[in-house]
């Protein structure tokens, strides 16, 4: 591989992770701008039990400052407002609610006893922090640094548009008396979520394109659209001894290394750590790839050959760690090869038949709902999310409780073996080759990478099962006319 493409190839990683993050982000502003809102357009909260045996209870906003020349811009850029209602229970009582300047509002409680919310529990129920003093309050209404102030008897509103500074709100009895017992609605409107959503999903849309871009180019050997060396037709699966074919579209195999080492597959996990962070960044690009190359089989009935090449290269990149150091079976001490592309001498080979042609329709539900069986089945073999519970009565039941499962077993079980005998058990070596042969169909089928439906099969030992040749009849004599 070129240096050009391995610097494109780590560039298109390192920008991959940051595109999707902008994408999530952008997605979930959205989502709340069009779902969060009532039918004013404000976002609401409502604050239960506001209750303090103090004169006051007071919270402090957002601090809103710029070093700017012009310092208002940003802030009535955000196009921000505020709604505040709040409700004393009594009947006869007056409230008072106002929005000062916090160090003006500091200076007017100072020596009196009052709380300050600091924080919220299950969203809505306020945390104090208790301010001693022994000194009375002033009656708030009389003050004259609010910027914004009501009271009354029952519900008072304020409303307010965020300016440059520090500001508190502050809700008190209208007398200045301790016992303040209220409940409190508070509305904002963010008028800048809408445009932030769209610029997050816009610049999150190029730099992942840019990044899947750089890591096609950089992983599969494509300089200007013209074959590189990584691929070509003179070494291309289709030439390659044991490769898949259109009948039989993923062929895995394996090669038990003959002079296992006993102890090295205690710290194999260890050693494959580079391998790991490159995989981190290469799954990611492989659920990308597979969404763009589910819009072009929607529209076209193919998938690009490129990013066909791409996820192929992840799944055999991900098939030689496995062998190497996890549940593909510990089964080789030779070092994996960082590329995605063939590497025939590594005794862990993977092969994906290129389709001509894949069903339009299929595309919609391969992923989700036809391939469901086969995800209970391997849920069941590597992970531990299901069993029995005792929980409201005896019952099956599903939970996040683990990972590893009968496939993590039988590996873990083999290492000891293989550390106690210093020889590798042939029996397990094909269980597990042959649940890593089903799982990795059932990855290229919901990949979008074939139409044919995996086998409910489970084909064991290191190479793939050969078609029986056809029964020709034996040559009998010729019938007399």
């Amino acid at each position: 591989m070129r240096p050009s493409r391995i610097v494109a190839l780590i560039i298109g990683c390192l920008l991959l992770l940051p595109g999707i993050g902008l994408l999530i982000g952008g997605g979930v502003l959205g989502i709340a701008y069009a779902a969060g809102r009532n039918d004013s357009g404000y976002f609401e909260s409502t604050l239960i039990d506001l209750h303090s045996p103090t004169a006051a209870i007071t919270a402090e906003t957002p601090a809103l400052t710029t070093d700017l020349e012009t310092s208002t811009w940003l802030i009535d850029a955000l196009d921000t407002d505020l709604r505040l209602q709040v409700t004393e229970p009594g009947s006869d009582s007056q409230v008072f609610v106002g929005i000062g300047p916090a160090a003006a509002v500091d200076a007017y409680l100072g020596g009196v006893a009052h709380d300050e919310i600091t924080g919220l529990v299950n969203g809505n129920t306020p945390v104090y922090r208790t301010s001693a003093g022994s000194a009375p309050a002033a009656e708030p209404a009389e003050q004259t640094f609010w910027a914004a102030k009501a009271s009354g008897v029952g519900t008072q509103q304020l409303s307010w548009s965020p300016t440059n500074g520090r500001w508190a709100v502050v809700i008190m009895n209208a007398d200045g008396s301790p016992n303040l017992t209220a409940a409190a609605t508070v509305e904002i409107r963010a008028g800048f979520l809408l445009p932030l959503a769209l610029t997050l999903l816009v610049i999150g849309l190029l730099i992942t394109a840019g990044a899947v871009a750089l890591i096609v180019i950089g992983a599969m050997g494509h300089d200007g659209g013209k074959p590189g060396a990584d691929w070509s037709p003179e070494t291309s699966p289709a030439t390659r001894p044991g490769a898949a074919t259109i009948d039989h579209p993923v062929a895995l195999s394996a090669l038990l290394d003959p002079g296992l080492s006993r102890w090295k597959w205690l710290v194999k996990w260890f050693l494959a750590i580079p391998h790991y962070v490159v995989l981190a960044f290469l799954w990611p690009a492989f659920l990308v790839v597979t969404i763009a190359a589910g819009f072009c089989i929607l529209f076209t009935g193919v998938y690009p050959r490129s990013l066909f090449e791409f996820n192929s290269g992840v799944l055999r990149w991900s098939w030689r760690v496995s062998y190497y150091a996890a549940t593909g079976g510990i089964g080789t001490d030779q070092y994996p090869p960082f590329t995605l592309g063939h590497a025939e001498q590594y005794p862990a080979t993977l092969d994906i038949a290129y389709p001509a042609k894949l069903s339009r329709g299929l595309v919609l539900v391969k992923w989700w709902l036809l391939a469901i069986p086969h995800y209970l089945i391997i849920g069941l073999l590597v992970t531990n999310w299901w069993g029995w519970t005792s929980a409201g009565g005896d019952r099956f039941g599903l939970g996040p409780v683990g990972s590893g499962g009968l496939f993590g077993l039988l590996v873990v079980i083999t290492g000891i073996v293989l550390l106690v005998t210093a020889k590798y058990p042939p029996a397990l070596f094909g269980v597990i080759v042959g649940f890593n042969r089903w799982i990795y169909r059932v990855i290229a089928y919901a990949a979008l990478m074939t139409d044919q439906y995996p086998p409910f099969r489970l084909d064991q030992g290191g190479s793939e099962p050969t078609a029986p040749a056809p029964v020709v009849p034996a040559a009998g004599p010729v019938p007399a006319l």
